[in-house]
């Protein structure tokens, strides 16, 4: 075990290199020294171990609201300097960060129109799938990340939302863009390009809202719009905010899940021979890949009483940060934890975090993941990494883990 200082939450992101290379050696030792500690810069506690994490996710009690955290804090700092009491909380964040009763009021049917449309969208999945496998080279080496990745998840929630083919485009430009505020580390110049497609994008959703109001279509707006007719209470604003939360939250995590998984197949030949041998393997694979390589690494939670983790009291209102990473490779849980096997006994995984928060967009992802994968292999059978030496290219974007690139030959 290290005796070196322990890690601060910047270093528990892949802007430090060595977590970037390896969060697990540095996680494993943050758990066997200290599964709860307050972090230094920030004041939240750190919780590490797969029991306090499943027991901090689902505790329906616990705030996501920054507002709640304490005064002073960097998490309620970076709220105020936008907030305005006269705007409703509801039109100035989405679900990802509203407590109840707001929270529950717009999630609830949110949740009902998009699960009602995930459950007959496999055969659109397929179709968007189909398409961008027609689309990749037979004969060179490409970028799987950028070709595959990347496109499947954006075309998919477009098609959902019912988004014109004319405005395709548009519609992927804007998902970029967004995509960058979930930087807090982002350039100036990052920072115009996501405020730019940040508000093309909220434009296009009240444009879109007001004629799926006049005209309604077969698509996601059109669902949140009749049920909004039918007594959802909802807002406008309400409704855009969270579509964008949709599409921004839903792209990069899925399209992570993929590569990480195609990466990991490509790495443990073993496992992908398992496979293909038994293609119904196929959902316990995609509950591995999150498991072991998960795209997110944390979700939070705010203290809404006295309490204690660990044997360490949380007043009210301080700040809770579960490493969910952490948690799936915890070997008190998971046997062998650090090795990749489809055919794992089943025990759950915090990967979507959990309780009233857990990844509302988890079944969509789930499905693109199994859809996604068999139909890649099928088409390239003898798919392999262009170079089994690269070191991966890992983004550094704070608390995901993602390629920047998967270079790939079929």
């Amino acid at each position: 075990m290290s005796d070196a200082p322990l890690p601060t939450i910047i270093q528990l992101t892949p802007l430090d290199p060595t977590y970037r290379a390896d969060p697990h050696a540095v996680l494993d030792d943050l758990r066997a020294r200290c599964p709860v500690r307050q972090d230094p810069i920030s004041g939240a506690f750190v919780l590490s171990r797969y029991a306090d994490v499943r027991a901090v996710v689902s505790d329906r009690g616990l705030w996501r609201d920054a507002l709640n955290a304490e005064e002073g804090t960097q998490a309620r700092k970076r709220v105020e300097e936008n907030y305005d009491p006269s705007v409703p909380r509801g039109e100035s964040t989405s679900i990802l960060t509203l407590d109840d009763p707001d929270h529950a009021r717009i999630r609830q049917p949110l949740s009902q129109a998009l699960y009602a449309r995930v459950a007959k969208f496999r055969p659109e999945v397929e179709r968007i799938v189909d398409e961008a496998l027609d689309r990749l080279p037979t004969d060179a080496p490409f970028d799987l990340m950028d070709l595959f990745c990347v496109p499947i998840p954006i075309d998919v929630i477009a098609s959902i939302l019912g988004v014109d083919h004319d405005r395709l485009k548009e519609f992927r430009a804007w998902s970029e863009g967004t995509i960058l505020g979930l930087n807090p580390f982002r350039t100036p110049a990052q920072t115009e390009v996501m405020e730019r497609a940040s508000g093309e994008l909220a434009a296009y959703f009240l444009e879109t809202i007001a004629a799926r109001r006049a005209s309604p279509r077969d698509d996601l707006i059109s669902d949140m719009v009749r049920l909004q007719a039918q007594g959802a209470p909802l807002s406008d604003q309400e409704l855009r905010i969270n579509l964008g939360a949709l599409l921004v939250g839903g792209n990069l995590t899925t399209t992570d899940l993929i590569g990480n998984a195609v990466r990991l197949l490509l790495l443990n030949p073993g496992e992908l021979a398992k496979l293909k041998a038994e293609p119904t393997l196929i959902n316990a694979l995609v509950e591995e890949v999150l498991r072991f390589e998960g795209p997110v690494d944390v979700t939070g939670r705010i203290a809404s009483s006295d309490t204690e983790i660990g044997g360490c009291p949380i007043r009210t209102h301080q700040s809770i940060t579960t490493f969910l990473r952490a948690a799936n490779r915890d070997p008190e849980v998971f046997d062998d934890p650090h090795s990749f096997n489809i055919t794992r006994k089943h025990k759950p995984h915090v990967a979507f975090g959990g309780g009233a928060h857990i990844c509302i967009g988890a079944p969509l992802a789930r499905l693109e993941a199994q859809v996604a994968l068999p139909r890649l292999f099928a088409r390239f059978p003898n798919l392999k990494l262009a170079d089994p030496a690269a070191e991966p290219e890992w983004r550094t974007l704070p608390f995901f883990r993602g390629l920047e690139r998967l270079d790939v030959v079929g």
